[in-house]
């Protein structure tokens, strides 16, 4: 049985540099440097980000 769960979709890159307006190439420094989202590799070598994962870490950005 399929589940459609919030926690179970996935983001691409491009999604998150589209929401955020930032370029792939800043998006990828977060990445190497820890400043990013978790992310997981997939076999194609493509990164995906699971939406609760996004969701917490764009929390962790909100400014004082």
């Amino acid at each position: 049985m399929a589940r459609n769960s919030d926690d179970e979709e996935f983001l691409t890159v491009a999604d998150c540099c589209r929401i955020l307006r930032v370029p792939r190439s800043t998006f990828y420094k977060w990445l190497a440097t820890g400043k990013g989202p978790r992310s997981i590799r997939i076999p194609n070598g493509e990164r995906r980000i699971s939406r609760r994962e996004w969701l917490k870490w764009l929390e962790g950005q909100e400014a004082d």
